[in-house]
């Protein structure tokens, strides 16, 4: 009878301990979910590349789409041993780059309209151009319209430089996008 009286700020002691076992096993259980536990994995398309004669004099090399996808093409899934190429999340077609004016605008498009890791996939997308192309690039990350339910809060967050630097400056959110990013250049 003695542990039912004590009580922490009006509540019994066996409540909190209730309440506290309750939180961490819904915890255990969100952890241990994913969004989209059977993805579909698409067949990895071969490309035919024009070739370019090779520049003869000072002018930057110019950046085309096929080679940005192809320094996004191998980033990981944040929930899946697949690479966004193998879940059809990052296209050929979906990337779009201005080199004279220096701009590179890239659309994935989440496996599940309500995908809780769309966020991280696109930072981890801006990371890799962001350490891949030169400095004079402008980069847009968007999601592909009508694929994913908060589509315009994901792009505005996406693009804004201050919560990316945010983002970037958390050592456990670095760490995964370090991870997702990791094996691109093999």
């Amino acid at each position: 009878k003695q542990w039912y009286q004590r009580r922490v700020r009006g509540t019994p002691i066996v409540l909190i301990i209730f309440q506290t076992k309750r939180v961490l096993n819904k915890s255990i259980q969100m952890a241990t979910m994913v969004d989209n536990p059977n993805p579909v994995v698409f067949a990895i398309k071969e490309f035919q590349r024009e070739t370019r004669p090779l520049s003869t004099n000072d002018d930057a090399d110019k950046f085309d789409a096929f080679e940005v996808f192809e320094l996004i093409r191998k980033i990981n899934d944040p929930e899946h041993p697949l690479t966004l190429e193998q879940l059809n999340v990052t296209q050929y077609e979906n990337i779009f780059v201005d080199d004279e004016n220096g701009f590179v605008r890239v659309f994935f498009t989440p496996t599940i309209p309500h995908c809780s890791q769309a966020t991280l996939i696109g930072l981890s997308i801006r990371v890799k151009l962001l350490r891949s192309l030169p400095s004079r690039f402008k980069v847009e990350i968007k999601i592909t319209p009508g694929t994913h339910n908060s589509e315009d809060a994901l792009n505005k967050q996406l693009n804004d430089k201050e919560r990316v630097a945010a983002a970037i400056e958390n050592s456990a959110l670095l760490e995964v996008v370090n991870n997702c990013i990791a094996h691109t250049d093999d």
